[in-house]
């Protein structure tokens, strides 16, 4: 069975050490790596350009994580960059891994919406306005005064909508992610977030948050970071079941991916370290749901959200 994971970190991983590879990589240090994607039987990975905060505010860091994008992750064999609903079908019909940029955090742009039309040009398809904190666009969802949008942060949200670029909610606060949804003419997506009501993390969507994403033909992305999947000590895969379970109740079964937050996180769901542990999902869903379902929440409903929402190219 195909997968598609929404959301991994590990860009931020090869920027910060110039000694790591994508394939061949030293043991220990990447979750996600050119052999464990083959491994899972990845179609599409979403590779987030996260800048950590000692180099945030700036555009170098993004344009040096884009670079190792092309350099490491593109140069492997069967990795092909995904930008279009075309390549995306390409990807697909030569059983190849595709690979998707998405940035996490628009801080370096400084509110320049020439700076996201670049980006847009080298291969940016989805992209969340803040991290936790506030910037210039937005207050993230940790943003003790839970602001909204900026006038900037409104500019940048019509923008995406006429490039096609992909709205991401998973970091914004509750009152940002509202406008958002408001706002774009187009749906968005929370690539790695939650139920809040399983789990009462701030990071977590509440259930009015979820069904908004359901009614604008959303996606919301199943992440593996265990303090967002449950509360207890030693965090199992059933219990990352429940949030894909009580999403279903609410009308979500075609609106849920996977956004493992892999290379983003240090601490495990047990059994789901990395891309080569998804088969213990599988395995888990199949359980539980039928095999239509179990696909469609491992890789179908993504792919047929990105043939649908990505620019025809």
């Amino acid at each position: 069975m195909k997968v598609v994971d929404f959301h991994c970190d590990v860009l931020y991983k090869l920027l910060l050490d110039d000694e790591l590879t994508f394939q061949g990589s030293k043991p220990g240090i990447l979750d996600v790596t050119y052999e464990r994607l083959k491994a899972a039987g990845t179609i599409l990975q979403t590779f987030a350009i996260f800048i950590p905060q000692s180099m945030n505010g700036r555009l170098e860091p993004i344009l040096e994580s884009v670079d190792r994008f092309h350099q490491l992750v593109l140069s492997c064999d069967d990795m092909v960059w995904v930008r279009t609903s075309k390549e995306l079908d390409a990807c697909i019909k030569d059983g190849k891994i595709g690979a998707l940029l998405s940035l996490e955090g628009v801080d370096g742009l400084q509110g320049q919406m020439p700076m996201l039309r670049i980006l847009h040009q080298l291969g940016v398809r989805a992209a969340g306005l803040t991290w936790n904190h506030a910037n210039w666009a937005a207050d993230g969802v940790m943003e003790t005064r839970g602001g909204g949008l900026t006038t900037k942060g409104r500019q940048f949200v019509e923008e995406c909508n006429k490039l096609g670029i992909l709205l991401d909610v998973s970091h914004l606060s509750e009152k940002a992610f509202w406008e958002v949804a408001e706002l774009s003419t187009k749906p968005v997506i929370a690539s790695h977030s939650n139920a809040k009501v399983i789990c009462d993390h701030p990071r977590n969507l509440t259930n009015e948050q979820i069904k908004r994403l359901i009614e604008k033909q959303g996606l919301i992305g199943i992440t593996f970071v265990p303090y967002f999947v449950s509360k207890a000590e030693v965090v199992q895969v059933d219990d990352v079941l429940r949030h894909i379970e009580h999403m279903c109740e609410l009308g979500g079964e075609s609106h849920i991916m996977l956004g493992s937050d892999f290379d983003g996180i240090d601490r495990y769901v047990m059994g789901l370290s990395h891309p080569g542990e998804l088969s213990a999902l599988q395995e888990a869903l199949l359980k539980r749901y039928s095999g239509r379902q179990t696909e469609q929440f491992m890789s179908g409903n993504a792919l047929r959200f990105l043939s649908n929402f990505l620019p025809n190219g």
